[in-house]
């Protein structure tokens, strides 16, 4: 997966269906979820589209997170949101202010209301498992 650093590099160069296009593909290169861990359990709730996210903690006490979306612009949101936490410690996880890793990325003014919803829940699901895992 890219660094957010990379990926905000490449965004902030791109314009309006430019943007678009980089956050499918951005879903894209997320690792495959298998259906199996698509529940109720690990679904994200608050989000128009449907969202998934599930933790897999590594042997070194880093998270590695699995994640998908039916709708393609949401999953390339949801890359985004990962690429902020992916493979790091989980209390390092727990303590990192991943809206704030995205500000940058001005969702909320490049993207529909409705694309966005869901994300502070999906940041919330994150933070509270790595919490849990941490200790």
């Amino acid at each position: 997966m890219r660094s957010l650093e990379d990926i905000r590099d490449e965004y902030e160069f791109l314009d309006g269906d430019e943007r678009y296009r980089l956050l499918i593909e951005l879903g894209r290169e997320l690792d495959a979820m298998p259906e199996a861990l698509k529940t109720e359990a690990t679904k994200v709730r608050g989000c128009s589209a449907s969202v998934w996210v599930y933790p897999t903690p590594r042997d070194d006490g880093r998270l590695h997170f699995l994640a998908d979306s039916n709708a393609a612009i949401t999953k390339g949101i949801v890359a985004l949101v990962l690429a902020a936490v992916q493979d790091r410690p989980a209390a390092e996880v727990a303590a990192t202010d991943i809206a704030g890793a995205l500000e940058p990325f001005d969702l909320k003014n490049q993207l529909s209301s409705n694309r966005t919803q869901g994300v502070p829940n999906m940041i919330a699901l994150i933070r509270e498992t790595a919490a849990r895992l941490a200790t």
